[in-house]
């Protein structure tokens, strides 16, 4: 007769870790990636791999010398071929295998059962990115890496390439300065869009480049950096006086590209074909980001002479976006709505704006006005973004990818690396009129003091 003891003891052992794994998985996801999903599912990958490639079509018919010579030394029916498979890389939130296409297929032919592939294998997420042609690499993702961001230990940033966002393939978003010079970041109030706008700023104090900021807001969202700023306008009349400067100083640098390339200063400007970066080290000017909040105000008017000071303002603005990048200016242009219903000029400006950044907002006509002209099936995601996910975004670019973001969360605390880094503000005598006054810190009170 079988002694119940021992039973009970071996049914507690078995049952009290699996309730703990129910927690665990809330609260930990990837521990719990670590210690059961990433065993699983790479058991289901090996055990199935061929078969669920042949199940999604991923499969070619071998080539006549396979084939004859598994007829003629194993006697056994010829099977398709699936992709060949690299080895199996874990990684922190999921799996990574590189596949070696037969010819005739392509990365869209991947990508087209990547939901199958999902089901299949047991996970989160598949992703497909091209590496080169006829090689890809799947990257699974064992559990939502969007709904609790933890950035990557190493997110590769350098100079002008700042980690913003985590991917919802488990890899960090990189804003790459040099790669897209300026871009449109679209969010509606309490989306994430101020949070990501944040993230840019502390990840380029610490960077020898020159920070200016157009606030329409009274300068709320970038006043806390204001140590680090070389120039900040919190209104438009004060946007107004900053940008002819800033367009005076992008032709000074394209006088100092012409005479090292020895060209007469009166030489058109489409025969120059060299930029900043192709300048001696001790001659190239510093880099400048130009931060412009809340976008709409600087095309809002109510008078005939705002309306000029728009259209001034537009011009400079569209100069700055089609000539900047190669005089080292580049923009960052953040708002909560921008299309052509803002008036003469932001269609045109919003074309020179390579890269976008769609977080929440409050109609489908928004979406399309960040992604629809590069990414017309990114709007529906860019839609569909909850509110009780801020920092949740779409990025695209030109190129018409797309993928999901989420910015982690960042408190004003980032303001102290601003003041860490006060001493990195370049000298630019033709912004000192414009550089915000900073007060200086208060003194600690002491618990005795506050209570008497």
């Amino acid at each position: 007769m079988t002694d119940p003891i021992p039973l009970l003891g071996l049914l507690l052992l078995v049952a009290v870790p699996a309730l703990l794994l129910g927690p665990v998985r809330r609260r930990h996801p990837s521990v719990f990636w670590a210690l059961v999903g990433l065993p699983f599912s790479t058991f289901r990958l090996l055990a199935s791999y061929g078969s669920v490639m042949e199940a999604c079509g991923l499969t070619v018919p071998p080539s006549r010398w396979r084939a004859g010579l598994i007829l003629a030394t194993t006697r056994r029916e010829v099977r398709p071929v699936p992709p060949r498979r690299g080895m199996l890389r874990p990684t922190p939130t999921g799996l990574r295998v590189r596949l070696r296409l037969a010819p005739g297929q392509e990365s869209a032919d991947v990508a087209a059962a990547v939901e199958r592939l999902r089901h299949a294998w047991g996970v989160h997420a598949v992703h497909v990115a091209e590496l080169r042609p006829g090689r890809v690499e799947l990257r699974l993702v064992g559990f939502d890496v969007l709904r609790d961001v933890r950035m990557p230990r190493r997110c590769g940033g350098s100079f002008l390439r700042v980690p913003v966002a985590l991917r919802e393939d488990g890899t960090a978003l990189l804003r790459d300065y040099r790669a897209v010079p300026h871009q449109l970041t679209l969010g509606a109030t309490l989306s994430g869009k101020s949070m990501y706008l944040r993230h840019l700023v502390a990840g380029l104090a610490g960077q020898p480049v020159a920070l200016l900021g157009i606030d329409c807001k009274q300068g709320v969202e970038l006043a806390p950096f204001a140590s680090r700023l070389s120039a900040l306008a919190t209104d438009p009349e004060q946007a107004a006086r900053l940008l002819p400067v800033l367009v005076r100083i992008m032709e000074e640098r394209y006088d100092l590209i012409r005479a090292r390339q020895g060209l007469p200063f009166d030489a058109p400007e489409h025969t120059i074909t060299s930029d900043v970066w192709g300048l001696p080290a001790a001659e190239r000017p510093v880099p400048i980001v130009l931060f412009v909040d809340e976008v709409a105000e600087l095309f809002l008017t109510a008078t005939r002479k705002d309306e000029e000071r728009r259209d001034e303002m537009v011009t400079h603005l569209i100069r700055l976006a089609q000539l900047g990048r190669a005089a080292g200016i580049f923009l960052e242009v953040c708002g909560q709505r921008f299309g052509a219903e803002l008036g003469k000029g932001a269609t045109m400006l919003r074309a020179q704006l390579t890269g976008r950044v769609c977080h929440r907002v409050n109609d489908e006509a928004s979406a399309k006005m960040a992604l629809g002209d590069i990414a017309p099936e990114a709007v529906a995601a860019a839609c569909s973004i909850p509110p009780e996910r801020p920092g949740l975004a779409v990025v695209g670019d030109t190129s018409g990818g797309w993928s999901r973001i989420r910015t982690p969360y960042l408190s004003l605390d980032a303001a102290a690396r601003c003041r860490e880094n006060a001493g990195l503000v370049p000298e630019l005598p033709a912004l000192a009129p414009f550089r915000p006054l900073v007060a200086p810190s208060p003194a600690p009170v002491s618990l005795a003091k506050a209570t008497d």
